[in-house]
């Protein structure tokens, strides 16, 4: 059996604790990142979407740096929005200046209704190097 490892990154404790999760578990050489958002470190949103979007990027890659990882070690991203219609542009912007180099991760966007108070959500499986 393989064993698990809970990651968490210095800060945002508050929003793992009230909805009782792990910001990412280490199995084997692979890291499995929960959906970071943009929450400021009391877990309350970000309420300027473009700074939220921002901020889940951040605190992705605080999770990362954590286990030893960085955006380059990302394999596959999934990210959810509430009105992708909407925010796209805003979200590819932010998306496009943080992966610069080829080849980029797979990507999974998905449209939902509810995210807890947040409009953006991104969630990731990376290799550790």
């Amino acid at each position: 059996m393989i064993k698990r490892d809970a990651i968490f990154p210095a800060g945002r404790q508050a929003l793992y604790e009230i909805h009782k999760y792990s910001a990412a578990i280490r199995s084997g050489d692979l890291l499995f990142v929960s959906g970071q958002v943009g929450s400021r470190e009391d877990g309350s949103p970000e309420p300027d979407f473009r700074k939220q979007v921002e901020l889940a990027f951040a605190n992705l890659e605080a999770v990362l740096k954590a286990a030893g990882c960085t955006l380059d070690d990302i394999i596959d991203v999934t990210s959810f929005h509430t009105d992708p219609e909407k925010q796209f542009d805003t979200i590819l912007a932010v998306k496009d200046a943080t992966f610069t180099e080829k080849p980029y991760p797979n990507w999974t966007a998905v449209g939902v209704n509810w995210l807890a108070g947040f409009d953006f959500e991104i969630k990731a499986i990376a290799r550790i190097p």
